[in-house]
């Protein structure tokens, strides 16, 4: 049987990313329901301004090196390198924002970006259904393929001791933080440190998802594939370069996602420091990697591509 591989997914003759049915993962919904429910029920009480700057801090330090930075860019890009004790430290923050640990962020994102690259795929990967189905399928089920590609974690990866424990745990990582928060601002800040930033961040990444696979600018479009990305400007500073997701779809394994002029992408700003102390290298940006098969720029967008490897 003839087998072609993507990255971490390798796909035979036999696998198809459109049949398949929707199932409801009762933990993640639990998980998801409980903290948006505490989020709302006993987020106004207990509001005061140092727990919505514990919040504020705790999403963008979580958001911006942990999910954007050391889960995106590094675990499943393999953007940038760093020492391992820097990744592990990056990783562990993303695992913070509450989606899920890395080998389960490492899944669903690589299921999603391989049916995102056929020719057909599922309408809960291509975000193709109504706003409110779309939410309750991307943050309480998942779809079932009756015939998915096998899934191979790298070795490195799938054995680090550190990776296993935060797979196993990482609902639980929330706990020694909560008990701090406790100690030092009291119920307010738990509230607003770990159910309102958990419900924010989950909330806010299945939006930019959604909307940034149904419509926004283009600068590139990838040609023979069932689902294009779109850059939503509006919300790259707050997401951290995350909403130009059109740029991620055009150079995926660039560690730069605002890639045009004007575009602030804090995520690589984030990087590029690394870089200048020393901690980051081999840097992948759209100048220095192989193009995507059927990618070209739109004769509509003028801006030009930038790519800039700061101290690197």
């Amino acid at each position: 049987m003839e087998t072609i591989s993507t990255g971490r997914m390798i796909s035979g003759s036999h696998s198809d990313p459109v049949q398949g049915h929707i199932e409801w993962v009762p933990g993640k919904s639990v998980w998801t329901t409980t903290m948006t429910v505490v989020a709302v029920v006993c987020g106004p009480p207990n509001f005061s301004w140092s727990a919505l700057l514990v919040c504020a801090i705790s999403s963008a330090v979580t958001i911006c090196a942990g999910h954007s930075v050391g889960m995106h860019r590094l675990l499943i890009h393999r953007a940038f390198r760093c020492p391992l004790w820097l990744e592990h430290a990056l990783v562990y923050l993303g695992v913070l924002v509450g989606m899920a640990g890395p080998f389960g962020m490492i899944y669903a994102h690589d299921i999603r970006d391989w049916a995102q690259r056929q020719a057909l795929c599922h309408d809960l990967h291509a975000h193709r259904r109504s706003f409110f189905v779309d939410a309750f399928w991307q943050m309480h089920c998942i779809v079932a393929l009756r015939h998915p590609p096998e899934f191979i974690i790298e070795p490195r990866v799938a054995r680090d001791r550190f990776y296993r424990f935060l797979e196993a745990t990482w609902m639980a990582q929330q706990l020694p933080w909560a008990v701090l928060f406790y100690v030092l601002g009291d119920w307010p800040w738990v509230v607003w440190g770990i159910a309102v930033r958990i419900s924010v961040s989950l909330t806010g990444h299945w939006l930019i998802g959604h909307f940034a696979h149904r419509r926004g600018h283009q600068g590139w479009r990838v040609d023979g594939v069932a689902v294009q990305g779109f850059n939503l400007p509006a919300f790259g500073l707050v997401t951290f370069g995350e909403a130009y997701h059109g740029n991620h779809h055009a150079f995926p394994e660039s560690a730069q996602l605002g890639v045009e002029r004007g575009q602030i992408d804090l995520g690589y700003l984030f990087v590029r420091i690394l870089s200048c102390m020393g901690l980051a290298n081999d840097i992948k940006l759209p100048d220095n990697i192989v193009p995507r098969e059927g990618l070209r720029r739109l004769p509509d967008t003028a801006a030009s591509a930038r790519s800039t490897a700061g101290c690197a």
